[in-house]
């Protein structure tokens, strides 16, 4: 018959510290890695209903009109993030 031993908290915590600091100074490397300026965050239809509460029709208005720059990848158009901020900044009301 196997007996099972339950290892003790010192011997817990011998086994997690190499592995939290292993983790820890991965962590500090990817932070010092430059920022990458190629990933863009994009919104989609259902994104801007949500976040802007906007109707499909404006939606569909907006990009006919130009308001709204997009990318469209067949049926599904996206919109960047950051030309969002920019128009949300662009119109701006300051009192």
């Amino acid at each position: 018959m196997n007996e099972i031993t339950i290892p003790s908290l010192s011997g817990i915590k011998n086994l997690i510290e190499p592995i939290d600091y292993r983790l820890q100074s991965i962590e500090n490397l990817l932070q010092k890695l430059p920022k990458s300026n190629n990933s863009k965050k994009y919104y989609r239809n259902n994104d801007l209903k949500e976040l802007f509460g906007l109707s499909n029709n404006t939606i569909i208005k907006y990009r006919e009109n130009g308001t709204l720059p997009y990318t469209r990848m067949g049926d599904i158009y996206l919109y960047e993030a950051k030309e969002i901020d920019d128009i949300l900044e662009k119109n701006r009301v300051c009192l």
